[in-house]
């Protein structure tokens, strides 16, 4: 069974108290659970991370190169704009990257239009909501299926 990893960077244990407008009211909680439905249902194993700290951050994406982990799903947060460590940790990746978020970031804040993993993720989702992860695990894992 492939293994997929998705990664919930900086601030987004705070989703369904932070900024309801551009986030909405579904915890981090309820967003995993959903990831794990559709992952039963399209036959994959996923494991969902989230930290604060970004040294925590990089650690993970090494035991996942180290773990041969199949795909990453990741919102980095505020990471995306500015995490050269996390960027140059998931360059060690093999595996294929989708970048997601909640909020439409091109949208928003000019420093948000941004994300310095646009040169490895192999796309990015972004302004559906939890949609935007549940898109981006069916993206993973149709990465996958072509690679098989």
């Amino acid at each position: 069974m492939k293994k997929i990893l998705v990664l919930h960077g900086i601030n987004l244990n705070m989703f369904g108290k932070r900024d309801p407008a551009q986030y909405g009211s579904v915890t981090l909680q309820q967003i995993d659970e959903q990831l794990g439905g559709l992952a039963s249902e399209l036959n994959v194993a996923i494991e969902c991370f989230q930290t604060n700290h970004e040294g925590e951050m990089v650690e993970k994406i090494h035991r996942a190169h180290e773990e041969g982990i199949d795909a990453v799903v990741i919102n980095a947060g505020a990471w995306t704009h500015y995490s050269y460590g996390i960027m140059d940790a998931m360059a060690i990746l093999t595996a294929p990257v989708v970048e997601v978020h909640m909020s439409h970031v091109h949208s928003r804040e000019e420093f948000r239009h941004f994300s310095i993993f646009s040169n490895i993720a192999r796309g990015q989702i972004s302004g559906f909501g939890v949609n935007s992860y549940l898109l981006g695990l069916r993206v993973a894992v149709d990465i996958l299926s072509e690679e098989s």
